[in-house]
């Protein structure tokens, strides 16, 4: 590991094995899921040819839109599971090292500062990041993916309103919670909370945004924290095993009808229960948009 004196340096263990670890900071899809500094900000974009002299792109902006850049740069030089090293487009130096400890792995990130902002500012903006990807690995370490589909007879458009009207929407996800309602709206980028209330009156659910509409056609939900009694929880250790957790709907025209397609990011604790209520609740959709 080199460390020149004008570097800064950060560094974070992430309880997974080094593979996992490797395979969550080098994927596009997890890397899109993972790196920014603080909620407001977001990458929807990311590309990353992991070999020397391949390229790399991360689009990060604000989520309001007042703001963006791209992150970009060459890859040097890759030891799978062991080293990356990086040159930034301005022509900084950025090296990532991985290092399997009792527990997990130690990823230690060392980069050349720029010249505007304080070192401090740069050292805490950079390890905020890495805490992000900590947050994530571990979530997704311990959770499956679930699909499910059903076929009904009725164009996407149809079934896509049906999906997310507030009244239907309440009738199809009964079959989770009769009480199960949303709050907020679906446009792409916005915050929304899916709610529901237990046996004593007490409101439960989940903080979330709206990670892409493309109406009648696709659906992607992102699942940020959950909601206790009435109260957002962001941060503990229920909460960050759904962190980043993303629930997709894709509606594909088939014959006469469409297609429903659900994946989900589901916590090990949850596969079964989901794997009996998600056909349940898809059925009753079908049953809702063909009556």
């Amino acid at each position: 590991m080199n460390n020149s004196s004008n570097q800064i340096t950060v560094s974070t263990t992430v309880k997974v094995p080094v593979e996992k670890a490797w395979h969550f900071w080098t994927t596009p899809e997890h890397i899109t899921r993972w790196n920014a500094a603080s909620p407001d900000w977001h990458t929807p974009t990311a590309s990353l040819d992991l070999r020397a002299g391949g390229v790399f792109s991360y689009r990060m902006e604000a989520r309001d839109g007042s703001m963006g850049f791209d992150f970009n740069g060459t890859v040097d030089e890759v030891k799978p599971h062991e080293l990356i090293r990086n040159t930034m487009g301005d022509g900084r130096k950025w090296n990532v090292y991985f290092r399997p400890v009792d527990g997990g792995t130690e990823l230690t990130e060392q980069f050349d500062p720029e010249g505007t902002n304080p070192r401090e500012l740069q050292q805490q903006g950079w390890q905020s990041i890495l805490d992000n990807f900590r947050r994530h690995a571990e979530a997704r370490a311990g959770e499956q993916q679930l699909q499910f589909d059903i076929y009904i007879e009725k164009p996407a458009a149809t079934v896509y309103a049906a999906m997310i009207a507030p009244g239907t929407y309440q009738e199809w996800t009964s079959e989770f919670n009769e009480t199960s309602r949303y709050e907020g709206d679906w446009a792409e980028g916005s915050p929304i909370r899916f709610v529901g209330c237990d046996k004593e009156g007490k409101t439960h659910g989940m903080v979330s945004r709206i990670r892409k509409n493309i109406p009648g056609e696709y659906i992607s939900i992102e699942h940020l924290g959950m909601i206790t009694d009435g109260r957002e929880v962001m941060e503990g250790p229920g909460v960050d095993a759904w962190y980043g957790a993303l629930e997709n709907y894709t509606f594909s025209p088939e014959g006469n009808g469409t297609r429903v397609h659900v994946s989900l990011d589901a916590n090990n604790d949850y596969a079964s229960y989901f794997n009996t209520t998600w056909p349940k609740a898809l059925a009753k959709l079908k049953s809702i948009c063909e009556a």
